[in-house]
C-alpha cells in the first residue's frame, strides 16, 4: 500500500465511510455466531433505505437538501451509513445529519468512529438503553430505521417503561399500550412514533424490522392490539413486507419491514399493503450462521416498484410440462399473466395487497345464555338493572369475533342466533381488537389430486413392491 493512500488529500471522508464499513462486515461474517447482534444484512437495509426515499425523490434531489434521519438500535451505524450512501448517490449536493443510540458498548464505539470519519458531528450518537434512558429526547428527525432486537424480553427496563406509561399517558413515548414482556419490539416502534417530524414540519417516515409476532399477538384489549389500533386508527401504516426466511445470521424465522409515515401521499389514505416478498431470495454461495438467503438487486427493485406505485400485484410462476419452473414475472392488477408453455401451466399467487385500514380491525363481543334452576326455569335477577331480568350462565358464556366492517347485529342474528335462540350480546363486554394476518391474505389453495389419480399411483407402488418381495423369496 503507498504511504499516502489513506490521507485526506487522497481519500474523502465518504470513501473513507465505505472502507471501515467493509471491514465491519468481514469481522461480522467472521463472527457470525454473533453477529446478528449488531449487524443487519445489507440487503436489507439498501431495501428498508429505499422504501423510505421512494416517494420523496423529487425532493431528496434538489441542491443543497439537508434531512435527518435516526436509528434507536444504531449497532455499528450501517442502516445509517447505506441512508446517506442512497443521498449521496442520487444527489450529491445533498446532505443527511445521522442521530442514533445504541446499548452495547463496542458497537456504539465502533459507530462513533464511522460517524467521525464520515464527518459527522458525533454528539448525536448516545451510548444507553433507548428504552429507559432516551438520549434524543424531544427531538423529531425527518427519516427513521430500526432493527430492534426480536422476541427479547424487557424486564430489566419494566419499572421504567410502566412508570412512563402510567404518568404521561400519551404524551409520553408508551400510551397506546404496552405489549407483553417477553417481547419488547414494539416498544421500539412507539418509541419511533415519539419521534416522528410533526406533518406541519415536512412529516416523517421510518421502516422498522419486526418478527412475525406483532402482527397478530395479543386478543382485543391486550397492549399489542391497542399498539396496532393506535397505528392504524391514525392511519400511520404505509406497507408491511414480508421479507424471506434465513435472511438474518442468528435467526431463521419469518421477518417483516413496517414502513410508517404520518405524510402518505393522498392514494394512500386510510390505506394498508401487503407485500408478499418470501420468495424474492437467491441462495447464498455460503451459509454465515443462519443466514442462507439473500435478496439480488432485481428483488429488491421489484419491492421498492411495487410499493413505489402503490399496485396490486400477483406473481405468476410458468411450470413446463414436467411441473419444472421456468420462468416467474410479476403481473400487475389488469395485465394479462405470460401464456402457458405447450403442456404447462402458469400458477398465480398474491404478491400485493391493498386494504382498508378497517379491514383489520374487529369487536370480540360476549355471548350469554340464560341460568336456569333445576326446573328449567329462568332465574331473574333481584336487585338493581337487573332485577327481572335472565341471569347469564357464566358456563356456558362464549365470545365471538365480528370484522369491524360488519353489522353487529346482523352478524348476532346470522351466526349465533339459529344455534341459540335465547342469547343475547353483553354490550358492556365489547372490546376492539385489531390483528393483521398476514399469511391468511397471501394463502393459495391447491386442491388435491384426484382421487383416482392417488390410487393408481399406489397400485403401481404396490405391484413393484410385490414383485420386489417375490425376486427375494426366489
Amino acid at each position: 500500500m503507498l504511504p499516502l493512500a489513506g490521507h485526506p488529500d487522497k481519500v474523502d471522508n465518504n470513501q473513507m465511510g465505505l472502507a471501515f464499513e467493509e471491514l465491519i462486515r468481514k469481522f461480522a461474517e467472521i463472527s457470525n455466531e454473533t453477529a446478528g447482534e449488531h449487524f443487519t444484512p445489507r440487503e436489507v437495509i439498501r431495501l428498508m433505505v429505499n422504501l423510505l426515499f421512494v416517494e420523496d425523490d423529487d425532493v431528496l434531489s434538489k441542491p443543497g437538501v439537508v434531512r435527518s434521519i435516526y436509528d434507536p438500535t444504531a449497532g455499528t451505524g450501517g442502516m445509517l451509513s447505506i441512508a446517506e450512501e442512497y443521498l449521496r448517490e442520487h444527489n450529491p449536493q445533498g446532505q443527511l445529519t445521522m442521530s442514533g443510540q445504541e446499548l452495547n458498548p463496542e458497537s456504539y464505539a465502533i459507530c462513533k468512529a464511522d460517524m467521525l470519519i464520515k464527518g459527522q458531528d458525533i454528539a448525536r450518537i448516545i451510548q444507553g438503553n433507548t428504552l429507559s434512558d432516551d438520549g434524543h429526547h424531544g427531538q423529531t428527525f425527518d427519516y427513521m430505521l430500526s432493527n430492534p432486537p426480536f422476541g427479547v424480553e424487557w424486564k430489566k427496563v419494566q419499572k421504567e417503561v410502566q412508570d412512563e406509561h402510567t404518568r404521561l399517558g400519551h404524551a409520553g413515548r408508551f400510551g397506546p399500550g404496552l405489549p407483553r414482556v417477553s417481547d419488547g419490539s414494539l416498544l421500539f416502534l412507539m418509541h419511533l412514533l415519539s419521534k416522528m417530524r410533526p406533518w406541519t414540519e415536512g412529516g416523517c417516515r421510518f421502516g422498522i424490522v419486526l418478527n412475525g409476532s406483532p402482527l397478530f399477538t395479543g386478543g382485543a384489549g391486550s397492549g399489542e392490539s391497542e399498539i396496532r389500533r393506535h397505528v392504524l386508527e391514525s392511519d400511520l401504516v404505509e406497507a408491511i413486507i414480508a421479507l424471506p426466511t434465513d435472511m438474518f445470521y442468528n435467526t431463521g424465522i419469518a421477518t417483516y419491514v413496517w414502513v410508517l409515515s404520518n405524510k402518505k401521499p393522498a392514494a394512500r389514505a386510510g390505506k394498508v399493503q401487503l407485500i408478499d416478498a418470501s420468495s424474492f431470495w437467491q441462495k447464498m454461495r455460503k451459509s454465515l450462521g443462519s443466514k442462507r438467503k439473500e435478496m439480488g438487486d432485481r428483488h429488491i427493485a421489484d419491492v421498492t416498484r411495487l410499493f413505489g406505485a402503490f399496485v396490486e400485484a400477483e406473481l405468476a410462476t410458468v411450470l413446463d410440462a414436467e411441473g419444472k419452473e421456468v420462468a416467474r414475472e410479476i403481473v400487475v392488477a389488469g395485465e394479462q399473466p405470460p401464456a402457458a408453455p405447450d403442456g404447462g401451466k402458469v400458477k398465480l399467487a398474491p404478491l400485493s395487497r391493498i386494504f382498508d385500514n378497517k379491514s383489520f380491525g374487529y369487536r370480540t363481543i360476549t355471548v350469554e345464555r340464560p341460568l336456569r334452576d333445576e326446573q328449567g326455569n329462568l332465574v331473574l335477577g333481584q336487585r338493581g338493572k337487573a332485577k327481572g331480568q335472565p341471569q347469564p350462565d357464566s358456563s356456558l358464556r362464549d365470545t365471538e369475533n365480528v370484522p369491524l366492517a360488519e353489522d353487529l347485529e346482523a352478524y348476532f342474528a346470522r351466526e349465533v342466533k339459529p344455534h341459540a335462540p335465547d342469547a343475547w350480546i353483553d354490550h358492556e363486554k365489547t372490546k376492539i381488537g385489531y390483528e393483521i394476518p398476514f399469511n391468511r391474505h397471501f394463502y393459495v389453495f391447491e386442491p388435491p389430486r384426484p382421487l383416482a389419480e392417488i390410487d393408481a399411483d399406489l397400485r403401481e407402488v404396490t405391484a413393484r413392491i410385490q414383485a420386489m418381495l417375490t425376486e427375494l423369496a426366489a
